[in-house]
């Protein structure tokens, strides 16, 4: 009997995804200047104000305040009538240095036997039912925000649009696991006081339907199947959404973690990525067992990948690497054979991890939002500034565990 499937995006403009924003942007700029930063940084937004907590070991000094305002100001909170404005909010840094008794368990004499920042278990998820190996359901989710802020900054075809907006997006799957058709899409976007309540509310329904959602299947041809004229629409169902973002809801740091990875599918250790740098295996290990999946469905070893991988505090080797392929498997293997193939092929201690993915980099503040997995690898140059002076330019490779450089290392070993 078919079944139905949903996940959930949110925009860069809601409060969590802010915090989460703010966070990854500390990151970057200590990463810039230090390299070997270490730093766990959380942030909390809510009306008029931005609060800075957490723990830094760095070389560097930055203007927290400024990096802040600066992502604030970029995500589009530019208006005093938003209650929550870039120049005029209050920022609280709160931050001080990092515990000596949890960085001694991360440096080594040796760095190739850098301890895990962490306990721990993190999970990595790919399938072949999209092109970017992620669930469709979570890419469609994505895609509808990513191309409602397009609009948002656009500011022509609708120009009432606010920052914060979620969707959700629910499809019916075959018996064969195989997705038919979509069944319902959910989106809540904040927007102007612009008439009557019932006029606001079925103007945005109207211009989603017929503005957003052709843009969506023009953009993404390969979705336009799943489209049709059998689709609930929910469009802002609890009625007008004017006061939104940090005013409407206080935001915290790593409150979107299924956001942040596979929607519902898959699995998810609970740990958060924003605000931590790669000693953390909470982000670094997630980013590698993606790695892993990804190429493991890639070089058709399977349909359906989940790698758990688990750490003690303090020690390099991992205490747990696994593989399921949910009976999807191509090759004469049990799952266990699979996972001691695996655990030859990528070595998964901290230290090789970040130096594989190349994550002692400021990468990190492009994954705040729409999603740390399933985006494309791409070489780009950023500029960052002390309040010094000092200015910094960088070359850095984003989303290197999307990257398929491991695939013929996976057919060489599994024979395919």
């Amino acid at each position: 009997m078919a079944y139905l499937f949903t996940s959930e995006s949110v925009s860069e403009g809601h409060p969590d995804k802010i915090a989460d924003q703010i966070s990854d942007a500390l990151i970057d700029n200590f990463l810039a200047f230090d390299a070997e930063s270490k730093v766990a940084c959380e942030t909390l937004v809510t009306t008029g104000q931005v609060i800075l907590a957490g723990e830094v070991k760095s070389k560097t000094y930055l203007d927290v305040q400024q990096i802040a305002r600066d992502v604030i100001k970029k995500i589009g909170y530019t208006k005093s009538e938003y209650m929550f404005e870039a120049n005029s909010c209050g920022v609280l840094s709160a931050i001080h240095e990092q515990s000596q008794d949890i960085n001694q368990g991360v440096d080594r004499a040796s760095k190739e036997e850098q301890g895990a920042g962490d306990q721990g278990m993190m999970f990595g998820y790919a399938t072949n039912e999209t092109e970017n190996y992620m669930p469709l359901a979570l890419d469609l989710s994505h895609a509808l925000l990513r191309e409602l802020a397009v609009l948002r900054r656009e500011n022509s075809e609708i120009n009432y649009l606010r920052p914060d907006a979620k969707s959700q997006v629910t499809l019916e799957y075959s018996d064969d696991n195989k997705p038919q058709r979509i069944d319902a899409i959910v989106i809540s976007t904040q927007h102007d006081d612009f008439a009557p309540e019932a006029e606001m509310l079925a103007k945005i329904k109207s211009d989603l339907v017929a503005i957003l959602i052709p843009r969506i299947k023009a953009k993404y041809p390969q979705y336009a199947h799943l489209f049709n004229d059998d689709i609930t629409y929910h469009i802002n169902p609890t009625g007008k959404f004017v006061i939104g973002g940090p005013h409407g809801d206080t935001g915290l740091t790593g409150r979107k973690i299924i956001v942040d990875t596979y929607g519902g599918k898959g699995a998810h250790g609970g740990g958060a990525f924003s605000g931590k740098d790669p000693s953390k295996v909470d982000r670094s290990a997630a980013y590698a067992t993606r790695h892993i999946a990804k190429n493991l469905v890639a070089a058709g070893l399977a349909d359906e990948v989940l790698v758990q991988v688990s750490y003690a505090i303090g020690v390099a080797k991992p205490t747990s690497i696994n593989v399921v392929t949910y009976g999807t498997s191509k090759v004469n293997l049990t799952d266990g054979e699979i996972s001691k193939k695996v655990e030859a092929i990528f070595d998964m201690r901290p230290y090789f991890i970040e130096q594989r993915l190349k994550l002692r980099n400021p990468i990190y503040s492009e994954t705040a939002a729409y999603g740390h997995m399933g985006r494309t690898p791409e070489t780009v140059t950023k500029t960052f500034r002390t309040p010094n002076g000092e200015e910094k330019t960088v070359t850095v490779e984003l989303f290197t565990w999307e990257k398929l450089d491991f695939v013929d290392q996976v057919k060489s070993a599994f024979g395919i």
